[in-house]
């Protein structure tokens, strides 16, 4: 390969700022996105759009994230028979009426919705866009930082007008990425709770149709047992939403506080500019998508991840204990239950969306862990102490507790949580 001569980086740099055609296939090669001429060009001239100078430099293009997530999500989408809803149907009522004998977390009424592949990307924008906002905004700042702070001083001046650029590029960026995992995403999530979160402000149940028929499918096992199995998961992860309404905005506060402190490891930056070869631009993808130009976590960040693992699998935990207790009467319960767990171990909806976001790998033995400190919990305390936990933060678990919850499940024996959250409420109108 030609030496590349700084005067012709400078000009590549002036083309590009100054607006000039941008190469589809390259671009699509660097987002990892199929060389399909009509699909780029509509991306590409989002992406124009998106970058030119003097538009916004906060947040994503979600309009670009839509396009893209749905093109992908449409690919193979097809419409279900109206049996797929009518089994539905015929296991909520039913599967809510197993589910009371089992939580005393309040029923849900509102009718469970069917959703498309790209129904469940519009529905779930609203949810992404809490997330991955704060994740963005700092992944761009971090990036014209850190760009600003080592480029050379005779290029200070041009540095300055670009940077507004640079913050939109990353964030067009990042956008691509998102629609990409949003799109991928739509194809295999069976529920609106699957992603470990609710994709609805006001929790309530709803069912890709088309996967959850296909899972169904795929299984040597009774169809109403199955369709029984998810309706009661997704009307447990609905219910738990619906009564704890802190918990999702909760979660989201702390995936914000770990965005909060992201920055670029410049060492790595310097690395692959010393052995960049535009042959080979997927080298550029494969960073972006592994966070390999990240720093290395802070203590505070460390802390913060850990945190919000602990939290997701309390939920899953806490969901899984509910579900099984609620099945016991469909004789292959077990069986369908193995089949969550090894979807799961290969890296579910919830593992690639965290993973996604913040390079967070949930871990199944932790998973597990949690489910099996709810049984304990439930089994020498009761449903009533069990279920009260999730009254308030803090009265929520800690890794500790997973780990070993003999003390937590004395202190629910003196009477707790309902002192605590005495105690809470007395400290607030104090």
């Amino acid at each position: 390969m030609d030496e590349q001569k700084p005067e012709d980086f400078e000009a590549l740099l002036r083309r590009f700022l100054a607006g000039e055609p941008l190469d589809p296939e390259q671009i699509a090669k660097a987002a990892g996105l199929p060389v399909d001429p009509a699909a780029l060009q509509q991306l590409l001239s989002k992406l124009t759009s998106a970058i030119v100078p003097g538009e916004t430099t906060e947040g994503l293009n979600w309009s670009l994230v839509e396009t893209q997530a749905k093109q992908i999500a449409s690919a193979n989408s097809r419409k279900v028979p109206e049996s797929v809803g009518k089994s539905i149907d015929a296991a909520m009522a039913t599967g809510s009426l197993w589910l009371d004998e089992v939580t005393d977390v309040a029923s849900i009424t509102t009718e469970p919705k069917l959703l498309s592949r790209e129904l469940w990307v519009a529905d779930s924008l609203g949810l992404f866009k809490d997330l991955a906002t704060p994740v963005a905004n700092r992944m761009s700042e971090a990036l014209t930082e850190n760009f600003k702070e080592n480029l050379p001083e005779e290029f200070s001046g041009f540095m300055s007008q670009a940077s507004g650029l640079m913050k939109s590029a990353g964030s067009v960026m990042f956008a691509m990425q998102m629609g990409q995992a949003l799109g991928r995403m739509a194809e295999e999530v069976l529920s609106a709770g699957d992603i470990g979160l609710p994709i609805f402000k006001e929790p309530r149940p709803a069912f890709v149709a088309q996967n959850l028929a296909e899972l169904v499918d795929s299984l040597e096992e009774d169809s109403d047992q199955v369709y029984f199995y998810f309706v009661i998961r997704e009307l447990a992860h609905a219910r738990l939403f619906k009564q704890s309404k802190w918990l999702r905005e909760y979660t989201v506060n702390l995936i914000t506080a770990y965005a909060r402190e992201i920055s670029i490891d410049n060492t790595r930056i310097i690395e692959m500019s010393e052995n960049f070869d535009p042959a080979d631009i997927g080298n550029i993808q494969k960073a972006f998508e592994s966070g390999a130009l990240i720093a290395p976590r802070t203590p505070s960040q460390t802390i913060a991840l850990e945190r919000i693992e602990t939290v997701l699998a309390l939920i899953e935990g806490w969901v899984d204990c509910v579900t099984q207790a609620g099945t016991t009467r469909l004789p292959r319960s077990a069986a369908i239950a193995e089949v969550v767990r090894r979807k799961r171990s290969a890296g579910g909806p919830a593992e690639k969306t965290f993973l996604t976001l913040i390079g967070l790998e949930l871990r199944p033995r932790k998973l597990r862990e949690a489910s099996a400190m709810w049984n304990e919990i439930t089994n020498k305390v009761g449903i009533q102490k069990r279920d009260a936990i999730w009254s308030h933060p803090d009265l929520l678990p800690t890794d500790a507790d997973i780990q070993d919850p003999t003390a937590l499940i004395a202190k629910l024996s003196n009477g707790a949580p309902e002192d605590d959250m005495d105690q809470a409420l007395r400290d607030l109108l104090s």
